[in-house]
């Protein structure tokens, strides 16, 4: 038996039940209405999209065709969605909401929306990030699909931005590159020191965020009264591709110039490719490089700059 598996089998099934009492499912009509919550997630996906088929909504939902078909013919029988043919594809029939079912559907979708309102209310901006931060990892994990690719955002950091900064170091270059405790105690001293003293005229650190959720960071400070040195980079695996990388360089360059540097630079390892790129696209140069060891594995160190 594996007991490290019987405990997340446990977990899990303990927040479903702690989350599905708090958001009310279990009642017999979600949010105070005379509808299960299928038939009301059935009303939100038209009211989202618009226009969809019912073989679209079965699959997304992944409901049983037999199941599906009696909830749209009770909806259909309440005046709440009419069924027409695709003006692209007449041998498709497109289900949309009617004015009964967008007046039906309104209230309860305030309802949502106050419901979770509630529910965060009692925590600070900084727990409130944090569940939904959260909720987006779950989702991440078992394979959600965006419902939105929503832009990625920087920000200041906020209290609690720069623990996770060292966490999510130590817990990425160990997972990916098997570097220890001595490279997160690195990372460590540098955010400490940045916390403690940082000059915010001339030294900065950037939060990005997408869709809710804390995606990397970056930290610009000051080598010299015309140096300026970039730090610590960092992106989430399952935010990279999106530019979020380039975007957090491109604003230390900017700030460096708006602050009077005359140059940027960096320090990184040759095996971090991704990084590299970003820098040689920003416009950095490779100016030295010399052999290096991180937690006992061999790498090589490289220096780039930029001339502002």
């Amino acid at each position: 038996m594996d007991l490290e598996l019987d405990r997340r089998i446990a977990a899990v099934r303990r927040f479903n039940r702690f989350y599905t009492q708090e958001i009310g499912v279990l009642e017999d009509g979600l949010l105070a209405s005379p509808y299960s919550l299928t038939e009301v997630r059935i009303l939100y996906e038209l009211s989202v999209r618009g226009k969809a088929t019912a073989s679209e909504l079965g699959g997304d939902l992944g409901l049983d065709a037999g199941y599906l078909s009696r909830i749209l013919k009770a909806l259909r029988r309440d005046g709440l969605i009419a069924r027409r043919r695709s003006e692209e594809d007449g041998r498709r029939g497109e289900l949309s909401l009617t004015k009964k079912g967008k007046a039906t559907f309104a209230p309860l979708d305030r309802r949502s929306r106050d419901a979770v309102a509630r529910m965060l209310a009692p925590l600070s901006d900084a727990e409130q990030d944090r569940v939904v931060s959260a909720m987006g990892t779950i989702g991440s994990a078992l394979g959600e699909k965006p419902a939105s690719a929503g832009e990625p955002m920087l920000r200041p950091p906020r209290p609690g931005d720069l623990g996770w900064v060292v966490h999510r170091h130590g817990a990425l270059y160990a997972q990916e590159y098997g570097w220890g405790e001595d490279f997160e105690a690195i990372v460590a001293e540098i955010v400490a020191k940045f916390g403690a003293s940082h000059d915010a005229a001339a030294e900065r650190c950037w939060i990005a965020e997408k869709d809710g959720a804390i995606v990397g960071s970056v930290f610009l400070v000051r080598k010299s009264k015309t140096v300026a040195k970039l730090r610590l980079l960092y992106v989430e695996p399952a935010a990279r591709g999106h530019g979020i990388g380039g975007l957090l360089v491109d604003a230390c360059v900017r700030f460096a110039r708006a602050a009077g540097y005359r140059r940027v630079t960096l320090w990184t390892q040759s095996n971090l490719a991704a990084a590299r790129h970003i820098y040689e696209r920003a416009g950095f140069v490779l100016t030295h490089s010399e052999p290096n060891s991180i937690s006992g594995k061999p790498t090589i160190a490289e220096t780039w700059d930029l001339a502002l």
